[in-house]
């Protein structure tokens, strides 16, 4: 049974990560508009985050105002455990 790719990067380090962008629309400059952006990427360099905010600035028309991000690394190496046993239960 192969594992899904989520989890392959879980258990290589990546957690995950969500920015809240702020940026102006082009056409009404005071105006501000919000993009969700989230994916798994490794602390703290962040380079998954910072791949696509690079392309934002190359190829889309909305300036950034601000980012916000939050990073949550999902799997830990305190939360394994061997297990001696097992029970079966009907």
């Amino acid at each position: 049974m192969k594992s899904s790719a989520d989890f392959t990067l879980q258990m290589e380090g990546y957690g995950l990560t969500t920015a809240h962008i702020l940026y102006r629309m082009p056409d009404f400059r005071s105006v501000l508009q919000t993009f969700l952006w989230q994916d798994y990427d490794l602390a703290p360099d962040f380079p998954q985050m910072t791949k696509f905010l690079e392309f934002w600035r190359a190829n889309l028309d909305g300036d950034l105002h601000s980012v916000r991000f939050s990073h949550k690394r999902l799997i830990g190496p305190n939360e394994w455990r061997k297990v001696d046993g097992e029970f079966n239960l009907h």
